[in-house]
């Protein structure tokens, strides 16, 4: 037997109990890789946005092309001489320097180059702490999401935009936390159905996964903060896999949970602290690991075995630090957004590479009849 299926069988044999010790795998510091899985890193992508300014708190990042791709952040700091001090360790923790931030660039598109096609300034003062972008897979229009939310101030609100950046649909009250049917506390993110209904994880303050229809009526909600069974402790992320079933990161507890669409607790896995989850089309379920130094992108079976992992830690060109979005492009590509690291980085298929390992296209239910 291997090692990573050594570490697969302790994390299958420790289940539930692993979450409340720490990673499944029992995995250290010194364990970690030291890679980047299968792929290379892009540097120098995307292009700098100014010679003084760089990119803060960077929470979603989108591919919906190779050469759109969409990116929120919560603004830009100053640039550093260098990312990383003299020991190697990040220069920089970018969600603790709140108050340094300025409103630019918060929502922005690259194209495969890393050039900046376009950047929504008009809504700068509309976002204050963008968490994610999504778009909807079953949506001929190709409308654009982004959710506005994080355990302090911050918009409580979802947003629904044309491609070329009109507002057509706000749920929420700007501003206003509430645990209501017209109020948000936390958003963090979305998934939808292709019939038109969605899903918002309602996540930071609150804890609830809330269901709303195509037009934006609140049909139905699941979930209360706490540590049992079909509840949360910052609910994340939320994946919809080949059976309809919804894979919601329970970040707090490090644990992915799965229901039924009305909210019926199904079974749950631990041992990742998961900021983003995605459902591929071969039916693995990759999700992010963001657990003090332990960073890593993880690759599950749909039933909570782990198949594979990479990542280090770190602020140079291919570590990571705190991948809070992740997503990929028709030609193989990863994109990562980091909160903690302050940035967004390319990462390409290496040649030979295991396909297994490639991070695939997020999995589309087919249409009802």
């Amino acid at each position: 037997m291997n090692r990573n299926s050594r570490r697969a069988s302790a994390a299958a044999a420790l289940g539930f109990v692993a979450m409340l010790v720490g990673p499944a795998w029992g995995r250290t510091e010194q364990e970690s890789a030291t890679d980047t899985g299968p792929y290379d890193v892009v540097e120098n992508w995307p292009q700098p946005l100014h010679s003084d300014w760089t990119w803060g708190r960077t929470g979603g990042i989108w591919a919906e092309s190779p050469d759109r791709i969409y990116v929120v952040q919560n603004g830009e700091l100053p640039t550093l001489p260098s990312r990383t001090k003299p020991d190697g360790t990040p220069a920089r923790d970018a969600v603790a320097l709140e108050k340094e931030h300025r409103p630019e660039h918060r929502f922005m598109i690259f194209d495969r180059n890393g050039k900046l096609v376009s950047s929504w300034e008009q809504h700068n003062q509309l976002f204050i702490w963008p968490h994610s972008v999504k778009v909807n897979p079953y949506d001929p229009e190709r409308h654009i999401w982004v959710i506005d939310g994080r355990s302090g101030e911050s918009a409580e609100q979802v947003f629904k935009f044309t491609r070329d950046g009109k507002l057509v649909m706000r749920l929420g009250e700007y501003k206003v936390a509430g645990n209501d049917r017209t109020h948000f506390g936390g958003p963090t993110d979305i998934a939808f159905l292709p019939g038109g209904d969605f899903f918002v994880t309602d996540g930071y303050k609150n804890g609830r996964v809330v269901r709303f229809s195509k037009d934006g009526k609140y049909l139905s909600e699941f979930g209360k903060r706490g540590s049992g069974p079909g509840e949360f402790n910052t609910v994340h992320a939320i994946a919809i896999d080949p059976q309809g079933r919804l894979f919601v990161a329970d970040r707090e507890n490090r644990r992915i949970q799965v229901f039924d669409q009305n909210g019926k607790h199904l079974y749950e896995f631990g041992g990742t602290r998961s900021n983003t989850l995605l459902i591929a089309k071969d039916q693995a379920l990759w999700a992010s690991n963001s657990d003090g130094k332990v960073q890593e992108i993880v690759k599950f079976s749909l039933d909570g075995k782990i198949l594979d992992r990479w990542g280090t830690w770190g602020a140079n060109p291919g570590q990571i630090w705190g991948v809070h979005a992740f997503s990929t492009d028709s030609e193989g590509n990863l994109y990562t957004a980091e909160v903690y690291g302050g940035r967004a980085q390319k990462f390409r298929p290496r040649k030979g590479a295991n396909p297994a390992r490639i991070v695939g296209l997020p999995y589309i239910l087919p249409a009802r009849p």
